[in-house]
Parts: C-alpha cells; structure tokens; sequence
C-alpha cells in the first residue's frame, strides 16, 4: 500500500538535500525523481558506466580477402534523441526514414567511422568520412584492395568507395540508394562494380495522408483456422498499401567503381532482396507481390523470387510464396514464429564461386502412384535419393545436371575452392522444444568428384554426445556466411571449405568442453584432418589455464598464422597475431569499466524441494566483506525444461575465464551503490509442451531456493529485497510479486501481464488458450494483481514490435494497480522499441532505477540523484 508516513519522510529528505550543484543541475530525493516530467540522470557513477566507450574496443574478425588488414567501424555510442525522433513512417513492421529513403535502423544506428587495422602490426588507417555524415555497411572488395561504405545524410544515402592503403574516400555515385527494403549492397566477384537498388528516376512524390477518411479499417477472417501471434505494427488502411509500395519501390543497378556509371537493370519493382552470381552476370532477385495484408506483418507479404539476367529479364522463377497468414500450415516468418513446415524443393540454393551457376540440394521426386500406394507387409518404402544439383544458364530445364547422388538426405553441401571436392554434412533429423537432441550419428564426408564413387569419411559422432562433437569445417575467408533472406541482399555464395594448397588436408574448428566448466574452461583448437585418411593432428590449442583464448580470424593456415583474442576474468579482450611460437599484440583496448572487473562474484548451485539443481550468480560491491548482508536486486528470465539432463545442457559451455562483459543495461551496475545482485536461473520444468503447467509452481520454488541460499551464507538482508526483468523476465516479474511475499520492489519492462491477449500461443507454449485456460490465467499477473506485496515500477518502449509485448499492456496493470490501492509507477518511452537504445531512455531508467530501489530498499537513504 502506498505509505503517507514515506511521503512525508521523503519530502523532509527533499527539502534538506535539494541543493545547486555545477553546471546549473541539482540533486533530489527518490520521490521527486520519480515524478519528474523530463528525462533525468542517474549518479554519475551509474551514468559513466552505461556510456561507458566500450564500442572504441576492436575483436579483429573482419579480415580482408588478402588478409592484410581488419576493419573496424567505429561507433559513438548511444543514439542521440536528435536523430532517435527523426519522422518515419511505420508499416507492418517497417520503420522508414522517409526523408533519407532508407530503413530507420541506418538512422538510429549508424557509426561515425571506419579504421582499417593492419595485420602485421596493429597500425590503424582512418577511413575518410564526409563531414557530418555516419556511415554502416563498411564491406571489403573482393581483393581487400578497398572498402565500400554507405554515407548517410539527413536527407539522403549514397555509397563511397576508399582506398585501403590511404583511406582516401570518394561518392560512388550522385544517385542516392533505396536502403528502405534492400540495405546493403555487394560488390561483383571482380570488384569492378557495386550492386545496389537506387531511388528510381522520375519518382511520384511521396502519398500524403488523405485530409478526409476514405473509409473504416477492414478486416476479414479467412476460411479456416488462422494461428497468428499478436503483432505490434500491421498495415491498416489503403494509404498505408500505397505508402508501402512508393517505398519498396526501387531500381537495381550496377555502379561501376572507376568510372560512376549506372547500368540499371530491368524496371523499378519493390525489390526485398538481390544476390549476384560471381561473374555479375545474373542475379537472384525477390520482388514483394499484392495483395497486401491487414492481418500479418510486411516480411510475411507473398513474393517471387527470380533470376534475371543483365537487362533485367526474369528467365526463371525460383519460387512463388503466398502471403503467410497462417492458413493450411503457412505460419508468418516475423519474429516470435516459426515458418511453414513444408520443406522447399530446393535446398540451400546458391551461387557456386566459379561462376558457373546455381548449386542446390533437391531430393528425387516420388512417383505420385507410387507414394500414393502403401508399402506392403514388412517391406519399408526407400527414402529418396538426395541430390546436389548445378543450373546453369538460361537456367531452363535442360540446364539442370547431377553434380553427385546420395541415398542419405543431405544435411549441408560445399566446395573446395577449386570446386575439384564435394562436402556433405549428414545429420540424423528429429529433437524437440523441450532440449532433446536427435539421436543417431553425424557424418561429414568429402568427395572427390573425379570418383564419386568413394566418400572419405573426415568426422563421425553421434548427434547427442555433444563432447564428441569435432567442430565445424574451417570455410576458407573470402567465403561469406549466409545471411536470411529476407529484407536484405543476403549474399547467398555456396560456402568454400578451407584446404591445404596441395588438396590433402581440411580443417576443423572448435572447442573441448568439460562436463564440469567450474572444473575446465573450454579450450578453443584447430585440427588438419588428412582427407583420404581422416588421420588428425592438432595445429593449434589455446590456453585454458585461467585465460579464455580463441581464434578469431585466420591468416595462413598452413603457416600457422591466426589470430587470437586473449582475456582472462581481470584483463579486457586483446586480439595477438601469432605466427608458431611467436606472438605481437594487434589492439590496445581497454577496460572501461574497471570498478565493475574488481567486483567479487560468487556462481552456486542451489537445490529445489523437489531436488532439482540450478546455478546462480551474484556480483557483490567491490571489497565486500563476507558476512555482510546486503539489500539485493534479482534480475532473471526463465526458461523451460524437461528434465534436469537437458537444464544441464545448457551450461555446458560456460566460460569461468572469460572477462565480464557490460551493456548498457548491466544491472550489475548496482553493486556500486551497495547493493547485491543476483542473477539466478528459473528453470521451469516439465513434461514437452506442458512446461508451463508447473510455472507458478516453479517459479515459487525457485526464489525461495535461492533466497534461502543466499541467507544461509549471509550475503543478503531478506527483509530488502527487490527483483525486475525484461520483456519475459518482465512478465515475471510481476508474477513473483502476486505469488510470492519476497520482494518489496520490482523493476519489470517491455512486458506481458495478461496471457489471455496471446491467445494463440506465446514464448513455447503451443497450446491454444482453449486448450489450456488455466495456464493461461494462472500464468496471467493481471488477474492477481490484488495480490501483489510489493511496488512495481513499469517502462515500455511506445514502439515495442515483439510479439506479445505490445505496449498497451503497461498502462492497463498500471491501471489496476492504481485502482487498487498498489504502488506503482509507469514509465512510456517515445520511439523506443523492444528494449531501450537512446542515450536520453537508458539514462532516465538507471535514473529512476536507482531512485525506486533507494526508497524502497534504502527507506530513500540512498545517493541523491541529479536533475538536469
């Protein structure tokens, strides 16, 4: 209940502690930071550490083709209000920097430089920048000779080209880039042109918003059963279809580097992604199709995706998706939801490196009679044979050819760069939500193809002993991993599996776990696995012994020349370049946040009543005393199990070595105002699909396993105790304060508090609410919220596109709480989606943060905090 006596206790405190300080700011009281309308600062303390430069810090993984020098984009930062409230328009999911034309993620976050790294000593090049400008998408050619980069200004994007050696910078071309579907580009395998879509000449002006309503929002339902999750941001009116279509709308061109040039390719289409065969003579393009939806968001419109050649010509369709609304099986591909099920009769569709076309996996096609027809008695019906297919051009049917048959379905193909070598991953199909692993054996084989006939056998290992596993194939640099399809040029080269220069050996990377990480940290390796013996030897074995170290980018495999980034739990990240026995530090980065390293931590297991085991950690203030109990903040997330084996799993790859790594949000940040903080982990545990059943049970248990832990060993003062969490961790937030009488404050953001608005499944719940009302309502604070024992401090960023966090649920518990004589604040941040990005939010929440915990942690003895 809110407390008269505290009112005026904080009001006195006010009065005497409201006093100048520089900079023409002042400091108040927990109460008055609370109910101030503008943005506030948190103790300065808390505020170096959330802003903290850790981004000027350099991991040397962006090597160039030559592997010569790394890239590093330089960022500053948190977003500025300035540029985080710049107008756009919102549609299905789609935020639009309108005046620029381009995605409002390369407004809010975009960097202020790039600097090239050199290889051999860790000399650093600055790119040049045009002044004022930011820039992302820093990419190397394909000879690492340069680096193209999108320039943005207020009102435009256009690309520049620099020199890797000089860093002298140029514009690529006057015309300004269509970056709102497509937001980035790629370079032709020769690096004589960039492939990007340009606004079209001749453009409409852009569709202005009627004055007068042409008519009500429509909806309709389809014939039968729709399970769609509930989405944030949905087309809703005509003009929206209109506005959508203006910005997709785009032209695909190619900019020849020396000269300028623009050759446009085919006509303006709303054009959601590009991918470019090596020789830049085809390229993959999907265009987004109509009808629109009013029900799912953009990235689940229907599309077509083609080939086209130079002129823009579309000489084969790859594949036709309807609009995913969810009917027959057809789920959306936006977040929070699984795809259809179906499998694709291509697989892993791509272009080959040597420019000779598109390889893919395509199983044999059964005989419609045939897989009509049941097997008869005893008689088991052969599966299909795998095959991995070439298309070359025209790309008709007769272009099609057998590159190698299998009778085992393929999981994974690639090329040796000479393309002489076929690797094939096999991998037994199955696991479910719950953890469980499929059971049977994987196989990665290589294939001369000279004789496809024999298959070398490289790696064998069943799929549920993860300790077996011997890593992945090393893919040779140059090679770029595969990006999702959508909303994006996704370049999709079939990958090249790293040799030796003589074709005899292949590479495997990984690390060897420990069955108890406490015991032995992983230790990162690189084997050579000789091809036609699958005889391994051990290049390279990093260091275990109270220092965390792994391979980050390789330069000479068979020289031994890699690499590697250092750091044990007191020294921040280094990346060394070592070449054998010799090692030279590349990167001078620093630990921004030394207060925070110097913090003692303490990692436990604890035990349920009903004898399940779970780990927690805790950071304590530096030089802590053990014995002193200490006012304590939990932030959590739980997760759901089937058992205590696959929780188990989970942890198998913690690093004890490792330096703590803090974000902006870190709520270990804490510890330098005196309080304890306690991460524990919320297994909720049951049987597959019927977890939930047991979350409030759970949930329960948990806390008070660890509660009662902490006070056995006289770190914390229970009667002080508060707990907060994000996005699930919200949601459970509030359900621990009306479960449970623990916690006397609660911080819970960008959360659910009715279950029952996601009726149609939510988190890995797969049943219906229909199916399950009583898990839902259970599981639902909303519907306890008379029940609640502490104050509860609500934020919700107003633009949060999660799935089932839509914003509307902060001011209804809010409501509740109000109406029932709770305390309670809320917070609603503009512009902020799932999770806080500007500098103004993030300050403001440690700001009243801190202020909530003193008043009701500390009875407002806290560190005043500072107005602006």
């Amino acid at each position: 209940m809110k407390s008269p006596h505290r009112t005026i206790v904080s009001a006195l405190l006010f009065a005497a502690l409201l006093t100048p300080t520089l900079h023409g700011q002042q400091v108040a009281s927990p109460d008055e930071v609370l109910e101030d309308k503008g943005y506030v600062t948190p103790p300065g303390e808390i505020a170096d550490m959330v802003l903290a430069p850790r981004y000027l810090n350099a991991t040397l993984d962006e090597v160039s083709p030559d592997r010569s020098r790394f890239l590093h984009e330089v960022a500053d930062g948190p977003v500025t209000l300035v540029r985080f409230s710049k107008p756009f328009d919102e549609l299905g999911g789609v935020f639009i920097d309108h005046a620029a034309n381009r995605h409002r993620n390369l407004t809010i976050r975009s960097g202020v430089g790039i600097r090239l790294i050199s290889a051999e000593d860790g000399s650093a090049t600055d790119v040049e920048v045009p002044a004022g400008a930011r820039i992302s998408n820093a990419t190397w050619s394909p000879d690492g000779s340069r680096v193209a980069f999108y320039v943005h200004t207020s009102d435009a994007t256009r690309i520049a080209v620099a020199e890797a050696s000089s860093g002298r910078s140029r514009t690529l071309s006057t015309r300004p880039v269509l970056a709102t579907m497509v937001t980035g580009f790629e370079w032709t395998a020769d690096g004589r042109e960039i492939a990007t879509v340009l606004v079209p000449e001749g453009r409409a002006a852009r569709p202005q918003t009627p004055a007068i309503p042409t008519g009500p929002q429509v909806k309709r339902t389809e014939d039968g059963e729709n399970m769609l999750r509930t989405y944030a941001s949905l087309m809703a009116t005509p003009h929206d279809e209109a506005l959508l279509e203006w910005h997709a709308t785009g032209q695909l061109a190619v900019i020849d580097v020396e000269s300028g040039r623009v050759m446009e390719i085919g006509d303006p289409a709303m054009i959601t992604s590009f991918d470019f065969a090596p020789t830049g003579s085809h390229a993959r393009v999907e265009v987004m199709r109509k009808p629109f939806s009013y029900v799912v968001p953009v990235r689940s419109f229907g599309h077509v995706e083609e080939v086209w050649d130079r002129a823009g010509t579309a000489l084969v369709v790859l594949e036709e998706t309807p609009t995913q609304t969810g009917l027959d099986g057809n789920l959306p591909s936006a977040p929070g939801v699984g795809g259809s099920e179906d499998e694709p009769e291509r697989r892993e569709l791509a272009w080959r490196e040597d420019g000779s076309g598109l390889t893919f996996l395509q199983s044999e096609a059964v005989e419609e009679d045939d897989a009509d027809e049941p097997p008869r008695p005893g008689e088991d019906r052969p599966e299909p044979t795998d095959r991995v297919m070439l298309w070359v051009a025209p790309f008709d049917e007769a272009s099609l050819s057998v590159v190698h048959e299998s009778e085992e379905k393929v999981d994974a193909h690639r090329f040796s760069e000479d393309h002489g070598l076929l690797f094939l991953t096999y991998r037994p199909e199955g696991g479910d939500r719950g953890g469980a692993e499929p059971s049977g054996w994987v196989r990665e084989v290589a294939i001369d193809l000279a004789d496809p006939a024999t298959q070398h056998v490289l790696a064998e290992y069943r799929a549920d002993d993860f300790y077996a596993s011997p890593g992945m194939l090393l893919e040779a640099r140059g090679s770029v991993p595969r990006l999702g399809r959508r909303f994006g040029n996704a370049d999709s080269r079939a990958p090249i599996v790293e040799t030796s220069e003589d074709g005899r050996y292949a590479y495997f990377y990984g690390a060897e776990y420990d069955e108890d990480p406490m015991r032995s940290s992983p230790r990162n390796y690189l084997d050579r696995v000789e091809i036609r013996t699958g005889d391994v030897e051990r290049i390279f074995e990093a260091d275990n012994d109270g220092r965390s170290e792994r391979i980050v980018s390789v330069l000479d495999v068979e020289r031994r020349s890699f690499v590697v980034s250092s750091e044990t739990p007191t020294e921040v990240p280094q990346s060394y370049r070592v070449d054998g026995d010799d090692r030279r530090r590349l990167t001078d980065n620093v630990d921004h946040t030394p207060q925070m390293t110097a913090a003692p931590r303490r990692r436990f297991t604890v035990e349920r009543p009903d004898g399940f085991r779970f780990l927690v950690n805790v950071t304590l203030p530096p030089g802590y005393e053990d014995g002193t109990r200490l006012p304590a903040m939990f932030w959590f997330y739980p997760r759901e199990y089937t058992d205590q084996e696959s929780y188990d799993e989970r942890g198998r790859t913690y690093d004890k070595n490792a330096f703590p790594s803090f974000g902006t949000r870190s709520m270990e940040y804490l510890v330098q105002l005196g309080y304890a903080v306690v991460e524990p982990d919320a297994p909720i545990v049951g049987k597959s699909g019927q977890m939930n059943d047991n979350y409030e049970h759970d949930l329960r248990n948990n806390l008070a396993a660890v509660i009662d832990e902490l006070d056995r060993r006289e770190i914390i003062d229970r009667q002080r105790l508060g707990i907060g969490g994000h996005s699930y961790g919200s949601f459970s937030t509030a359900n621990a304060m009306v479960h449970t009488p623990f916690f006397k404050a609660g911080i819970a953001g960008d959360g659910n508090f009715n279950r029952t608005l996601t009726p149609l499944m939510f988190q890995s719940e797969r049943r219906i609410f229909w199916e399950a009302k009583d898990t839902y309502t259970r599981m639902s604070p909303f519907f306890y919220a008379n029940e609640m024992t502490g104050a509860l401090l609500i934020y919700h960023g107003l633009q949060d596109q999660n799935v089932g966090t839509a914003p509307d649920h902060a001011p209804r518990m809010f409501h509740a709480l109000n109406g029932l004589g709770k305390e309670a604040s809320m917070y609603l941040y503009p512009y902020e989606d799932h999770g806080p990005a500007s500098r103004a939010t993030l300050l403001d929440l440690w700001g009243r943060w801190t202020a909530w915990l003193d008043l009701h942690l500390k009875d407002g003895e806290g560190r005043p905090i500072t107005l602006p």
